[in-house]
């Protein structure tokens, strides 16, 4: 009888790599670790910053979580999800990125013991998902009743800008502007977060930051001719350029005579003279167009007295278009009155460079935050600290707010210890590693503020049981512990809920990967 010799089966090819069971564990644990700790120490009002030097030499200075996480130049898989996370906490609410990613790391540190001690993946991540429901009615029960919502709301903003490089005494001051802007264009549907600007420039302290009712555009009239201003504006915003037609085929004419030449030149004259007369006709005050205009054309409107503005990006024609009701036009033919937007007055205005005031347009309210910064680098993290507190006061007049200052946390950690001792079985064990991790959090905050994070946590432990609250204020150069809202220092409680749900589902998926093939 013929023996049968058994060859060896290869599903992959030669230059894959394959990381298995609990190295493939530590691996995807590790990456994300690492990547959690390179945001850490940004955490809280007292946060350092990070110095972002891209290949081109290019350099971002920021203590904004989900900046640092987008420049940073990630390939491992699992790291790359803290990444994702932290987009995800961007997008959904505007701030906390920070926080959702430290969670994340200590989740996943914590996670890593149990692996140790041979839980199994599942029991880890059945737990976890406890966990996350059992913070959410913590932070249900930390919502603040409060009777004046715009000092409350100011809180929000100013905790929120607190430590991002507007300083503290300014970080009152642009609180209050950004809770004025959110309140302008509230309405009984909520708020249209599209509908505030912020708009960033170089040349003055944050001091002169201010709060314009419309949108700002930086741009140069086409003629210096045009007014500089005009009250009760008709807009057209136009998607073509205003230049002599060219054909589509590449041909040459011979002009044999002085009267061909003049017949030509006629013929050109008419047809920009013709675009001139079809905007004044039409009512139109001020011109908007995303193409090129003719010189000899910006001269008629000139004459007009039409102020026009030529190559303005789609982002700003949108903006225009949007607050004063114009539509977008792909051809002047057939113009109508119709077919224009209206406002109160566009108007340029100069401090080095000409800016573009549109205020008070018809079709939808706008207000735009002008940031003003001393330098570059300055009014860019002003600008994210400006952006992220208005997202944050939105998401607060939506959600309702919490005690700032790590009190949340505390208060999310004590009852999950408490309904862990109901919970049978091993995913007990998770639930109370998940209450360490989020305990880690306001022991981070004391940590960056100077205070020691030990005795700093026990503290807050004991005043959170005695007290029912308990924050880290920063004080100084160090921290105490104290009452957060005496304090005035609140969070979102939108911002809360997102960072545990979007950290706790990051976590159970990385800590299920039990396999890792790459191939080139």
């Amino acid at each position: 009888m013929a023996s049968r010799t058994h060859q060896p089966l290869y599903v992959l090819s030669e230059d894959s790599e394959r990381t298995r069971g609990r190295a493939a564990q530590e691996s995807n644990v590790a990456a994300g670790k690492a990547v959690a700790e390179a945001v850490r120490t940004t955490l809280g009002p007292r946060g350092m910053d990070k110095m972002l030097v891209d290949s081109t030499g290019t350099v971002v200075v920021t203590n904004d979580g989900a900046t640092i996480l987008d420049r940073m130049d990630i390939d491992h898989p699992a790291a790359q999800m803290i990444v994702e996370v932290a987009e995800s906490q961007e997008e959904s609410v505007g701030d906390g990125t920070t926080t959702a990613a430290v969670l994340l790391g200590e989740l996943l540190s914590r996670a890593e013991s149990l692996l140790e001690d041979d839980l199994h993946p599942t029991v880890i991540v059945e737990g976890y998902a406890e966990a996350a429901r059992l913070a959410g009615e913590a932070i249900d029960e930390q919502l603040v009743d409060v009777d004046e919502e715009a000092e409350l709301l100011a809180s929000v903003a100013e905790s929120s800008m607190t430590g991002k490089g507007t300083g503290d005494v300014a970080a009152r001051d642009l609180a209050e502007l950004v809770v004025e802007a959110v309140e302008g264009i509230a309405t009984e549907d909520g708020v249209d977060r599209d509908s505030i600007h912020v708009h960033p420039r170089t040349g003055a302290g944050s001091s002169a930051t201010e709060l314009v009712d419309g949108v700002v555009i930086e741009e140069e009239s086409v003629h210096d001719g045009m007014p500089r201003t005009v009250e009760d504006a008709s807009v057209a915003v136009l998607e073509t350029k205003l230049e002599v037609r060219q054909g589509d085929v590449d041909a040459e004419y011979t002009i044999s005579s002085v009267d061909g030449l003049n017949a030509a030149l006629k013929a050109e004259d008419d047809e920009l003279r013709g675009y001139a007369d079809a905007l004044s006709e039409a009512g139109v005050d001020v011109l908007v167009c995303r193409k090129a205009i003719d010189d000899r054309v910006a001269g008629l409107l000139a004459d007009a007295g039409v102020l026009a503005f030529e190559s303005v990006s789609s982002s700003d024609a949108t903006d225009v278009a949007r607050v004063t009701g114009a539509k977008r036009l792909g051809t002047l033919e057939d113009i109508e009155k119709a077919d224009l937007g209206h406002a109160e007055s566009v108007s340029i205005e100069s401090d080095g460079d000409d800016l573009v005031f549109v205020r008070g347009g018809d079709a939808s309210r706008a207000v735009t935050l002008l940031v003003r910064g001393s330098t570059e680098h300055v009014v860019d993290e002003l600008e994210r600290a400006v952006s992220d507190a208005v997202d944050a006061v939105v998401a607060a007049r939506e959600s309702g707010t919490v005690p700032g200052a790590g009190a949340a946390e505390i208060a999310i950690a004590a009852h999950l210890r408490g309904a862990a001792a109901s919970v049978e079985g091993r995913k007990q064990l998770a639930i109370e590693v998940f209450a360490d991790a989020v305990d880690a959090l306001p022991r981070t905050l004391a940590e960056n503020a100077g205070a020691d994070p030990i005795d700093t946590l026990v503290d807050l432990r004991a005043t959170h049981d005695r007290e029912g609250r308990a924050g880290v204020i920063a004080d100084g150069r160090t921290a105490r512990v104290g009452d957060p809202l005496e304090e005035g220092i609140v969070d979102p409680a939108a911002v809360k809920r997102e960072a545990v749900d979007s950290a706790a589902e990051a976590a159970t998926m990385i800590l299920r990967i039990d396999d890792v093939i790459s191939a080139e």
